[in-house]
């Protein structure tokens, strides 16, 4: 199964904790009541590229990236993608 399907097909399990919560809004710079919500919908998007690192996934869409890990399904990080000049 490829990368992008076993995380799309698991998404009923994502989820993150308190801290990770306060850290994806200050890090994304977003004010939304669900953020959990907020990034399912980013990884849902057609235009979302998802890859799998060892223990992570990285989701890719707009200009952010979502930090996943594979086995619990938690959203550890996410972060404004920087341009590389």
């Amino acid at each position: 199964m490829d990368n992008k399907k076993m995380l799309l097909d698991n998404l009923d399990k994502v989820h993150t904790t308190v801290m990770g919560i306060d850290r994806i809004k200050k890090n994304l710079k977003i004010d939304v009541d669900d953020v959990v919500t907020w990034c399912i919908n980013k990884i849902k998007d057609k235009d979302c590229t998802i890859t799998r690192q060892g223990k992570n996934w990285y989701a890719q869409i707009d200009n952010y990236i979502i930090t996943v890990n594979a086995y619990s399904y938690t959203i550890i990080t996410a972060h404004i993608k920087k341009d590389v000049i």
